[in-house]
């Protein structure tokens, strides 16, 4: 579905309540967590989907207002007057005309990043499919992110290990960044994952780039070639879900490295058509 396909009604205001930085000083990009009250009692959304914001500026191609999503962060939370809270991750953005060689500023990121408590944002949605945990309490999740893709899984692992008391099966999450600065959620400034280190089912994986500097590519395969066999064999399971949420540019890098883990790209490819029909590879990709 097209950016321009979603609606962009009904919508509703949200009054942030708390935006902070989660990259570390020093990163080339900032990253802020948002956290917003949204003035409508009652407005539900879930694990996995994402809202819209809306943001009028200087018309840009045609377009004077400008609609972005942004995926849930956390898990929901209701105040005593039925009021939701909702926490979004952004990015600041920009972007260099392939013709003019002008830079531009992403009108949304920029407008969200530049919030302050108290300040008003206009949504809409929720839209997506929920993400929902299997029925098989001892399933393996294979979770797979890059840069703000940790989003939906930083809500979903906490939603797990809060109101899934009786989840057994392995929560492998898979992150991926250009530096350590970079990872959202697993670094100094924040690392949520510590909440489930201690946990038996719960481990997380670094995937960084070899050289930043050169904005060379992410090496996954560097990050799980000491589980690279038991990956193999998990994706074998017919008890393995897989979670992938990012950048387009994901597919191919995960393409790739699960062919060379199954043997070969025609091997990974009837592989990965047998789970996404069984409803065992779910994408969130933007």
């Amino acid at each position: 579905m097209r950016l321009e396909d979603y609606p962009k009604e009904p919508r509703y205001t949200a009054t942030v309540l708390k935006t902070e930085p989660i990259t570390e000083e020093g990163a080339e990009v900032e990253v802020r967590e948002l956290v917003m009250e949204v003035d409508k009692p009652g407005f539900s959304f879930e694990v996995g989907q994402s809202i819209g914001v809306l943001v009028e500026g200087e018309p840009a191609f045609g377009k004077p207002l400008h609609h972005r999503l942004y995926t849930v962060a956390d898990t929901p939370e209701t105040q005593p007057d039925d009021r939701p809270e909702i926490t979004i991750v952004v990015r600041r953005c920009s972007y260099i005309d392939e013709y003019s060689g002008e830079e531009y500023i992403g009108v949304n990121s920029n407008f969200l990043c530049d919030r302050k408590p108290g300040d008003e944002v206009t949504i809409t949605g929720p839209f997506g499919i929920p993400w929902t945990v299997p029925e098989d309490k001892h399933a393996n999740l294979v979770l797979i992110g890059m840069g703000t893709g940790i989003a939906p899984f930083r809500a979903f692992v906490k939603h797990i290990h809060r109101n899934v008391p009786e989840w057994r099966g392995k929560i492998w999450l898979l992150m991926g960044a250009q530096s350590g600065l970079e990872l959202l959620y697993m670094n100094k400034q924040r690392d949520d994952f510590t909440n489930y280190y201690d946990e038996d089912t719960f481990e997380a994986f670094k995937a960084l780039s070899p050289r930043p500097e050169w904005a060379d590519p992410i090496a996954w395969d560097y990050a799980i070639e000491d589980r690279a066999e038991e990956i193999a064999e998990l994706l074998g399971q017919e008890s393995t879900y897989v979670y992938v949420a990012g950048q387009k540019r994901i597919r191919d890098s995960l393409d790739a490295l699960f062919g060379a883990l199954t043997g070969s790209t025609d091997a990974w490819e009837q592989k990965k058509a047998g789970l996404i029909a069984e409803d065992r590879w779910v994408e969130l990709i933007y």
